[in-house]
């Protein structure tokens, strides 16, 4: 039974289960450049000046939203099996473009009259838990991707500023698609910029002050990826980010500046607003 009602909310959330593609596209098979894909975010999703920061333009995206589906349904189609013989990177590239997407798709289903992704869940289920997609062949919902697939199976911290959750206090949606062969360098970039967005993350009043996403993941963080051991160490390998004075930037080096955590802004991230 519950099986049949997650299969009915895909189905009534305009995504459907359809797995072959109107472009010709065997059913099963992927676009590793994602050049549909790539090309709809370049369109729609626009780097602020400060280039930390992007906003979607979601009332265009609107009226390409049948494009947007016919994307989400290709992947849907994508089975196990395939997606197990990808690479690692294949993989990631994938599963972080499947979140964005079907996110992207999730709001889209309320626009205009949602101010928050968070309006989007109910007092019994948050909007990260709702089943409204599938993927490699079940019923699925935001958090296992992030959570169940993401992040204990590939354990790369980096991760934090790839997924972008439709809010103004998440690290930015680029505006490409992420592609295997170029991820560790978006990965890279996306986590440079997120930590230069002074809005976010800065030294002030002899504090690291820095995202929530830092205490919320802090055990990703920690567990050894690339020798970070402490949550200091992030911040002193990017304090070209956190800082322009080179007094401040030999300061958060040295590791000895206490780290505090922000306030979290779920205002949605649309350029219209």
């Amino acid at each position: 039974m519950r099986r049949r009602l997650a299969l009915r909310a895909i189905a009534l959330c305009g995504i459907g289960l359809r797995t072959g593609s109107p472009h010709g596209q065997p059913a099963g098979t992927l676009d590793h450049g994602y050049a549909a894909w790539d090309a709809l975010l370049r369109k729609h999703v626009q780097w602020l000046p400060d280039g930390s920061q992007s906003r979607v333009d979601y009332q265009a995206l609107a009226r390409d939203r049948p494009e947007l589906q016919r994307i989400l349904r290709e992947w849907s189609g994508l089975s196990r099996a395939a997606f197990e013989g990808f690479g690692r990177e294949q993989q990631m590239a994938f599963l972080i473009n499947a979140y964005n997407g079907f996110t992207l798709e999730l709001v889209l289903g309320r626009y205009p009259a949602v101010q928050s992704i968070k309006d989007l869940g109910t007092f019994l289920q948050s909007a990260w838990k709702r089943p409204f997609f599938q993927l490699l062949g079940e019923p699925h919902h935001l958090d296992w991707i992030e959570h169940e697939q993401l992040r204990p199976v590939y354990r790369d911290p980096r991760l934090h500023a790839a997924l972008n959750c439709a809010s103004i206090g998440c690290p930015a949606l680029r505006p490409q698609a992420f592609v295997a062969t170029r991820l560790d360098a978006q990965l890279d970039d996306g986590m440079r910029r997120f930590l230069a967005d002074r809005t976010r993350n800065r030294l002030a009043d002899g504090k690291l002050q820095v995202s929530p996403i830092f205490k919320w993941y802090r055990e990703d963080f920690e567990q050894g990826y690339r020798a970070l051991h402490r949550l200091e160490d992030l911040m002193a390998q990017h304090a070209l980010q956190l800082a322009d004075d080179p007094a401040a930037r030999e300061l958060i080096r040295s590791k000895t500046v206490p780290i505090v955590f922000l306030d979290y802004d779920w205002s949605l991230n649309d350029r219209g607003r």
